[in-house]
């Protein structure tokens, strides 16, 4: 799936390509109709302003969905997954995006032999055009999938997972850093988030970069923190910003998201 944050007439956006997962929360008011899946997530991007023109309509499959209950004295959450055979964007439904209208393109590493054609027309359009209109890529890769790892080699800014680099025996976000920088492109940004501890980038420069973690008073709901910390980041950068300031804005807006039930009221 791709869709686009909403702007200006005129202005270059974000492109985000991944995925998207319907979540349950367990509150019986916030429970679509049944086989609304589709209409309640479009509805949704439509009340907040996310521009859906490019989203590959799938007409086989379901929409992957994932029951969540969320401790109400943590905040902490245990997720029911009901995957599906729904298939994912495709090389092909990318060819119809209009690279121009884009300043920065972020991908949800998934189905990487698609995603690495992606990025290589991105990489073509970047060669021929401009210095101010070519497009910025980042890259998160979550699930540590061997498959998946080569696409780190492709962003200008790669966010890992606590999980992933876990599962390379890391212990720490600037352990995890250092271990994986060589996988990454020269000049490339490496961001990993950890949790309560904060989180944790290298720059081009090759300079370790910390941001504390800013918890609320209250933790109500950590469901969406991860994407919520990307999703600043890449703003943060996308609008000039350092990347210690980036990273900081990160970490404050995915605590603001963990004292809050879903994501209305975060900014």
């Amino acid at each position: 799936m791709a869709a686009r944050a909403g702007g200006a007439a005129g202005e270059r956006r974000i492109l985000c390509v991944g995925l998207v997962c319907l979540d349950i929360i367990s509150v019986v008011e916030t429970f679509p109709a049944e086989d609304s899946d589709t209409s309640f997530i479009a509805a949704d991007f439509q009340r907040r302003g996310v521009d859906t023109a490019h989203v590959a309509w799938q007409t086989r499959g379901d929409v992957p969905c994932a029951c969540c209950i969320v401790n109400a004295s943590s905040g902490s959450r245990t997720i029911v997954l009901h995957d599906t055979n729904l298939p994912d964007v495709t090389a092909r439904d990318f060819e119809r995006v209009d690279l121009s209208q884009y300043k920065w393109i972020h991908f949800e590493a998934r189905n990487a032999a698609e995603q690495e054609a992606m990025l290589e027309r991105v990489e073509r359009h970047n060669l021929a055009a401009a210095p101010g209109q070519r497009v910025r890529i980042s890259v998160e890769v979550e699930k540590p999938r061997e498959e998946l790892l080569p696409l780190m080699g492709r962003g200008q800014v790669v966010f890992i997972s606590k999980d992933l680099a876990q599962h390379f025996g890391y212990r720490s976000a600037p352990e995890a850093l250092r271990g994986l920088r060589g996988r990454i492109q020269s000049g490339a940004t490496l961001i990993c988030a950890w949790a309560e501890e904060g989180a944790d980038a290298v720059g081009p420069d090759g300079k370790l970069v910390h941001s504390d973690a800013f918890p609320p008073e209250t933790l109500v709901d950590t469901l969406g923190a991860g994407d919520t910390f990307n999703a600043a980041v890449i703003f943060a950068l996308a609008e000039g910003r350092t990347l210690q300031d980036a990273l900081t804005f990160g970490c404050r807006i995915a605590g603001r998201k963990c004292g809050i039930q879903g994501f209305d009221g975060i900014i």
